[in-house]
């Protein structure tokens, strides 16, 4: 067996940003860079079960993967990898390890968030919505938002304010984060029969929707500093990459060519990059 023909199933990619939303949520909680210890274990736990969803994801999706041209080249479509079974079996293995890490090291609301967090990403986006509903997206963000609400347990057990601020955060970016993708990979949608919004309602009007999406996305940004649990830094930057992702939004809208959302879909990861980065540098500082 070659290791190298799993790796794509793991999305490191996505499975590190899940993972630093879980970091961003328990350093917003734990007010500072103490119990590396937690952390670390944190860290595990969530790049467990943040792989085992995306390993799942490949699994259900590897019939419309073949259909589309950015996937048909993943292990399972392109028969690189021959053994669905064992891609299964490898999943659960992980995300088994997951709650066991979470129990042992860190206490059960965390295993609870994280395994809410693959439920939804496999289960509720997956295998239910992605082929038969638009609010695919919008439910499924709540996948990432659980991983900002497992870093907050594994500081704090009991439900706390900043980590549901920030998961909030999190839900509504989604939405303008990937919508900004699937225009660019609207036609792939199409040809798999995916019910994404481009293909449903045209890149004009999704455009208008991720701008209104923004928008929403920008105030509720500000929030965590008008209730105290941010300072400055934070708000001087939630403000400054709002404003950027907004005017990029409203350019999207006059030009809805794959550059422009490809653009969109970049800043959106400068965006929250930048938003959450913020967070710890205030925390620190």
């Amino acid at each position: 067996m070659e290791i190298r023909r799993y790796v794509p199933l793991f999305k490191f990619r996505i499975c590190t940003l899940i993972t630093y939303s879980a970091i961003v949520g328990f350093i917003a909680t734990n007010s500072g860079l103490h119990s590396l210890d937690r952390m670390l274990f944190l860290i595990i736990a969530t790049m467990l079960a943040a792989s085992s969803a995306s390993i799942f994801n490949h699994y259900f999706d590897s019939d419309i993967d073949a259909e589309m041209t950015r996937t048909r080249k993943r292990p399972l479509p392109s028969r690189d990898i021959v053994s669905s079974r064992l891609v299964l079996v490898l999943a659960l293995l992980l995300f088994g390890a997951s709650l066991v890490v979470s129990f042992k090291a860190l206490n059960y609301m965390v295993a609870l968030h994280l395994a809410l967090g693959a439920f939804v990403y496999t289960v509720i986006y997956t295998v239910w919505l992605k082929r038969r509903s638009w609010l695919n997206i919008i439910i499924g963000g709540l996948a990432g938002s659980f991983a900002v609400l497992a870093g907050g347990a594994s500081a704090q057990p009991q439900l706390c304010l900043p980590p549901v601020l920030l998961a909030i955060v999190m839900f509504f970016w989604t939405p303008s984060h990937f919508w900004s993708f699937a225009i660019l990979h609207r036609e792939d949608y199409e040809r798999a029969g995916i019910p994404m919004l481009p293909v449903l309602i045209g890149n004009t009007k999704t455009a208008f929707y991720i701008l209104i999406n923004t928008i929403a996305l920008v105030f509720t940004s500000l929030i965590p500093f008008f209730m105290g649990y941010t300072g400055w830094i934070y708000f001087v930057s939630a403000v400054a990459v709002g404003v950027y992702f907004i005017v990029l939004n409203i350019q999207l809208i006059r030009n809805t060519t794959k550059d422009m959302a490809w653009r969109n879909f970049k800043s959106s990861m400068i965006y929250l990059g930048v938003l959450f980065t913020s967070v710890i540098v205030d925390r620190i500082v």
